[in-house]
């Protein structure tokens, strides 16, 4: 298609007059995403990018392209063991991409009977999540983690509250000891970070896998027994995998979902008159998803996609966040289709905790809120760092400042039937582990 004038890559940008893949790593992509892929757009519905240095991929940067991939299961398969620069020694096993792309037998890098079955296993433990529960369960952290900050007048919102929030609902609902619950959340936040991100996820599957022999040993009422105990009969090694999957994909995505979409009611205007959490988490998936790039696909042959040439095993990847803020959307989000975005991804391989994760968040902003009434952003928003990766969308922090409040104590946990997590914080208050989950459960049921 003949381009009118060809866009100047992004300052800083080392694509700039090399004809070198654009790269999507770095304090410069991080700082201004958007800018790249208006960019990227003029090379068509595909992109040539580098995902760390070193590391190759097609981009898919066009809405309905994205869908054809997201849902040809002939054509493009996800199992990682495809990979062909990784297979021909290409990728150094300790690239900081590594850990979110390698293969692992988890529903996300399954094709065919294989998928279906884990995938089933997975959905079907869900559906037994209770929402009324979840949802107090999400006040009740909440109210513990604002009560840790409100009486000083000034938080980092993300530190303080995105970044801990979902860990601890998932660890709850996954029935974690203190213990193990704090080494997932080191392991999950250094994968995604991709610092030290080697030794993050050996400390990852080291705790999950300590969960699944704990639950075989001690059954409870919570997602990870309810997987074990599927018909699809999963092994330790699937169980493990299934786990570490869902805790990852589940947790960091969420937090950032929290923290993008609190930016957005911070710096927004239009958000001001309240009541509009939901449609600024919408325009927050629209506009800067929590992961913005990802979905790895690999083609079965040799191919021709999107106008380009695809070499079997070619590693392809979906950007949310350019599909949907490209031009061939606007007009339909402006004709009312406010949740056809591809933030939730599409296909097969959907985020089959979609609904969970959403209610969650909702509640996690509505009871900040209601807590701090006022708060707003204590530093100018051109001050804001986000974080580097070429797979998430997160800011390093979100610093505020509101009226300083001495929140009630919330009931007394003692008063509620003992739970998996109540029981885990009786030996968290044994002074068996001093991490911040470790003290949270000792906070509910002393």
């Amino acid at each position: 298609m003949d381009q009118p004038t060809a866009p100047v890559p992004p300052p800083g940008c080392p694509a700039h007059n090399s004809g070198a893949r654009v790269p999507l790593h770095g304090p410069e992509f991080a700082a201004d995403p958007q800018a790249y892929y208006a960019y990227l757009r003029h090379y068509g519905p595909t992109a040539p990018v580098e995902l760390a240095p070193g590391v190759e991929a097609t981009l898919v940067t066009d809405y309905a392209t994205a869908l054809q991939l997201l849902q040809d299961s002939g054509s493009f398969r996800k199992d990682a063991r495809r990979w062909r620069h990784f297979n021909e020694g290409k990728i150094s096993p300790d690239s900081p991409v590594t850990p979110l792309l390698a293969y692992r037998p988890n529903c996300m890098f399954a094709d065919g009977a294989d998928h279906l079955r884990l995938r089933q296993a997975v959905t079907d433990s869900f559906a037994r999540v209770d929402s009324l529960l979840l949802g107090h369960s999400t006040e009740r952290i909440s109210d513990y983690l604002i009560s840790q900050f409100s009486a000083r007048g000034s938080a980092d919102l993300l530190g303080d509250y995105a970044k801990q929030l979902p860990l601890f609902v998932f660890n709850e609902l996954f029935g974690c000891t203190a213990d193990i619950g704090d080494r997932v959340l080191f392991g999950i936040s250094g994968m995604f970070d991709g610092i030290n991100a080697e030794k993050a996820t050996e400390v990852l599957f080291q705790a999950v896998g300590e969960l699944v022999a704990l639950k075989r040993r001690n059954p409870g009422d919570d997602v990870t027994t309810w997987l074990m105990q599927h018909p699809a009969a999963l092994t330790d090694e699937e169980m493990v995998h299934q786990l570490a999957l869902l805790l990852g994909a589940g947790a960091e995505p969420l937090r950032n979902l929290i923290g993008n979409t609190l930016h957005r009611l911070l710096t927004h205007d239009r958000y001001a008159q309240g009541g509009l959490i939901d449609e600024a988490m919408d325009d927050t998936l629209w506009e800067n998803p929590p992961m913005s790039n990802y979905a790895p696909h690999y083609p079965v042959a040799d191919m021709e996609f999107a106008g380009g040439q695809l070499e079997a095993g070619d590693l392809v990847m979906v950007s949310f966040a350019a599909a949907n803020t490209g031009p061939a959307l606007s007009a339909a989000r402006q004709a009312g289709s406010n949740r056809a975005h591809l933030a939730w991804s599409a296909g097969p391989h959907a985020c089959p905790s979609k609904e969970p994760a959403r209610h969650i968040a909702v509640a996690a902003i509505e009871n900040l809120l209601n807590k701090l009434p006022d708060v707003q952003l204590a530093v100018p928003e051109d001050s804001l760092t986000w974080r580097p990766g070429p797979f998430n969308r997160a800011l390093a922090n979100l610093p505020a400042r509101f009226t300083p409040v001495r929140t009630a104590r919330p009931e007394n946990p003692q008063t509620r039937p003992q739970t998996p997590a109540a029981e885990a914080g009786d030996a968290a208050r044994k002074g068996e582990q001093s991490g911040v989950w470790s003290k949270f459960l000792t906070w509910l049921t002393r």
